[in-house]
């Protein structure tokens, strides 16, 4: 059935503007407090001067896409539970509607909204202060002008959600970053990083290249990231190509680990990894032995 209230699309938030103020971290931390080693609290560990391009960062790719049949679900976890396996960069994919930002896939929306979202990340980052998540925002399913958009998100940062972003333009490093989300903005006029830009990111996505080859490039680019570091490199282990989803899934996946474990295992600092259904197959946690050398101590008590 078609969406035609506002109501369905954005609920009510549950916590007025204040108290989101007071429960989001204020200001970039400039030191994590120890925490439990685990992969949801994997960065406690690392040191706040480090460049996040140098990290290992595993993600997932259309983060909410969970509804719609087998050519439109990417996940079966939601955010929550994503950033709690270990999870750090989210794509997050917006329809502009009515004034607000539901989540899609395409035509299909996710029975989420970019509320729900947001809230998601800032019950786990108050939780794991030591965290930040990267997240790349892009217009879905919406011919809604850039402008248009940028009100949009900014009505959402003026009602409580300001202090939950980094905003900055240039790529913070972790101590900046902690505590808070890091906008990767996919749409002209977005605050943050400019997602996509060519002089930091190289990006591969090939989103339409059947398993086979598509293992060959994710290969390649883990290699290059490897052997020519500098830029934040996002290799999308991902593909719609001749199969749902989750079939090239369940196919990419098991072998990306087998290469990170066998002629991968001596490789660190592969960027951003967004995958689909990582939670099938360790994904998260075999990136996660990804890390350089210098990014790899055991976390202890700070003043």
């Amino acid at each position: 059935m078609p969406l035609t209230r506002r109501s369905f699309l954005t609920g009510l938030s549950a916590l007025s503007a204040a108290t989101v103020l007071t429960t989001t971290a204020a200001g970039p931390a400039e030191a994590a407090p120890a925490e439990a080693a685990g992969p949801a609290s994997w960065m406690a560990g690392i040191p706040d001067g480090t460049d996040l391009r140098t990290l290992t960062i595993p993600g997932t790719h259309d983060s909410g896409a969970r509804h719609g049949g087998p050519w439109t679900e990417c996940q079966n976890t939601g955010i929550a539970a994503q950033l709690a396996s270990g999870i750090r960069f989210l794509d997050i994919r917006c329809r502009l509607f009515d004034g607000a930002f539901s989540i899609h896939h395409g035509a299909v929306y996710q029975h989420l909204n970019f509320d729900d979202v947001l809230r998601a990340c800032r019950d786990f980052l108050a939780a794991h202060p030591s965290e930040t998540v990267l997240m790349r925002v892009k217009q879905e399913y919406s011919q809604e002008s850039s402008d248009a958009f940028l009100r949009v998100f900014e009505e959402y940062l003026n009602r409580g959600w300001r202090t939950l972003f980094q905003l900055d333009p240039k790529l913070p490093d972790l101590g900046r970053a902690r505590g808070r989300v890091v906008l990767l903005g996919d749409s002209d006029g977005l605050p943050g990083v400019r997602y996509g830009d060519p002089g930091l990111f190289d990006i591969q996505d090939s989103y339409m290249t059947e398993p086979l080859s598509k293992f060959g490039l994710i290969e390649d680019h883990f290699r290059k990231a490897v052997g020519q570091p500098g830029k934040l490199f996002v290799n999308y282990v991902s593909t719609a190509a001749l199969l749902p989803p989750r079939s090239n899934a369940d196919r990419l996946n098991p072998r990306v680990k087998r290469l990170l474990s066998s002629d991968g295992s001596g490789w660190r600092g592969l960027g951003i990894v967004p995958m689909d259904f990582p939670n099938e197959h360790g994904m998260a946690e075999a990136l996660l032995a990804h890390q350089p050398a210098a990014a790899r101590r055991p976390a202890t008590s700070r003043s």
